[in-house]
């Protein structure tokens, strides 16, 4: 399942209700921080499996990607490549040497990393300058299909097609078959335009987020139907992004209001209010190591720096 987005049902549930100053325990603060990106940090990317050191990808404001090595907790290097343009998002395939980049320069770019290059191997030219941020599914070691807002379809070889979930700016969800290019479901999610969103292909669940203060929670049915099913009303409006850990056990949300919250995944249960940065969060992701005990989460802000976090403990 791709999933895209841009900048009543007899099923829906009332929406739940987050106090930030009621919770149960107090926030933890974030185990170290990342400075000198020397712009508002748009897009996170872990990439930490395997023996090689792990790492953080970053994509800032002014146009550049740092590598962050979080053992030494420094920059391994500093990509250069959308002509200052803003970076909206970075992503790594499983081959580790490769790094895919998209610049509100109307460019995605994808890079070679092996051996300490960062080589400029090719480019597509999008004709859009929007925020929407793309989306990759790698269907084999050697082939993956990438989705991003343009102003060109072009069909996929493979078959049959995967399913594609989309934000649009009118505040509704689509969900696309790719290779037949037709609309399977959709459903109106949100007053404002889509921000954010992020989809459980276990659970066959997602959510989605808005200028507004409703986070919309939505299911997929048997026969890939879009079904609202509630969501969270939080104290302040705006999300900049929304993701979901690996086992599926935690939500995090990037709020406009500088805070990250942590939302227990099954049920939405509200769990923390993370408070460190002195401007918008604009990103959050969750780190892909393989023990879970070093496993943490990233918050990116617009006052330029990154935070890390450990939301985990051992019972």
């Amino acid at each position: 399942m791709l999933k895209l987005s841009v900048a009543d049902d007899a099923n829906v549930q009332p929406l739940a209700s987050l106090n930030d100053h009621r919770m149960s325990h107090p926030p933890p603060s974030p185990i170290y921080t990342l400075r000198g990106a020397g712009g508002p940090l748009n897009s996170l990317h872990f990439r930490c499996y395997g023996e090689d050191a792990p790492l953080l990808f970053s994509g800032s404001g002014k146009g550049c990607i740092h590598i962050w090595n979080l053992n030494t907790r420094r920059t391994n290097k500093v990509i250069e490549g959308h002509s200052g343009s803003s970076i909206i998002w970075v992503c790594t395939k499983r081959s580790k040497d490769t790094l895919i980049s998209q610049g509100r320069d109307m460019q995605i770019c994808l890079w070679d990393l092996g051996e300490g290059r960062c080589d400029l191997l090719d480019s597509v030219w999008t004709g859009s300058v929007g925020f929407c941020q793309c989306s990759m599914l790698e269907t084999s070691p050697i082939s993956s299909l990438l989705a991003f807002a343009g102003q060109q379809t072009e069909e996929p070889d493979s078959c049959p097609g995967p399913l594609l979930l989309a934000g649009y700016e009118e505040g509704s969800l689509l969900l696309w078959d790719v290779t037949q290019q037709s609309i399977l479901s959709q459903v109106k999610a949100h007053p404002d335009p889509v921000m954010c969103l992020t989809f459980d292909p276990t659970r066959l669940r997602g959510i989605s987020g808005s200028s507004e203060k409703n986070l919309s929670s939505w299911k997929l049915d048997e026969k890939n139907n879009l079904q609202l099913q509630g969501g969270v009303t939080l104290a302040n409006p705006g999300v900049s992004q929304l993701c979901i850990r690996e086992d599926g056990k935690l939500l995090a949300s990037a709020g406009w209001d500088s805070r990250v919250r942590v939302f227990g995944w099954k049920k939405l249960r509200p769990l923390a209010v993370l408070q460190y940065h002195t401007d918008m969060v604009l990103s959050v992701a969750f780190s892909d190591h393989q023990d879970p005990r070093q496993r943490l989460m990233a918050a990116g802000s617009k006052d330029q720096r990154i935070s890390l976090w450990s939301l985990y403990n051992e019972s």
